[in-house]
Formats: structure tokens, sequence, C-alpha cells
């Protein structure tokens, strides 16, 4: 195989390069998703300072927990779910937030199970 003539070490280095660079944009994409507190903190202070729903949630008295609810009636433990359950409801603001991460989730979800490379 070696030496290899001009056009086959032209691909080799094209091949290396593009797997170089996206070893490191994988790498700095997870590091900074996953040790940078501000791309959560940003949405959570919008969904606070926006969601009426959210507000009512502290003026209101803590609900009761699930498994004391009526049966057939679904009262959330988690806020967030509180916000699915209420989606038309919410704002754009809320709608669009929760979308982005649903759709996140999903994606990873659905890439990352068929062995495609999901950062």
């Amino acid at each position: 195989m070696w030496p290899l003539d001009p056009s086959q070490k032209e691909v080799l280095r094209f091949a290396v390069c593009c797997r170089v660079l996206t070893l490191m944009l994988q790498v700095l994409t997870r590091f900074l998703g996953s040790s940078t507190p501000i791309v959560y903190w940003f949405p959570a202070h919008l969904l606070q300072d926006q969601e009426p729903l959210l507000k009512s949630l502290e003026t209101v008295p803590w609900k009761p927990l699930a498994e004391d609810s009526p049966p057939g009636q679904k009262v959330p433990r988690n806020s967030i779910m509180g916000l699915l359950y209420n989606w038309k409801t919410c704002s754009l603001v809320t709608q669009c937030i929760l979308g982005y991460f649903l759709t996140y989730w999903l994606l990873g979800l659905l890439l990352h199970c068929n062995f495609l490379p999901w950062t």
C-alpha cells in the first residue's frame, strides 16, 4: 500500500482532518453542555418570569400528591409535567423552550440508539 500516490494522500489527509474536526466539535459541545449551567439557567429564568402557570404554583400552597388525587384526575408532582399537561394554555416562550428541549431529547434518543453521532 505504501508509498501512496498523490491523490490517495490527499484523500487520506482530508479524511483525517474531517475526523479530527468532528471529534473536537463533539468533545467541546459535550463539555459545554454538561458543565455549563448557564445553558439551563437562562431557560429556567425565562420560564419563571414569563409563565403564569408557574407563578400560580408559587402563590398556591403545595398541591396534593398524585396518590391523593381522585381517580381519573392527574395532579402533577413536577412543575414541568404540569406545563406539559397544560400545553395549550402555556405562553409562546414556554412552548418554544419546552419544544426545544423535548426535540433535543427525542432526537438524541433516536440517533444514539441507531449508533449515529449525537452531541
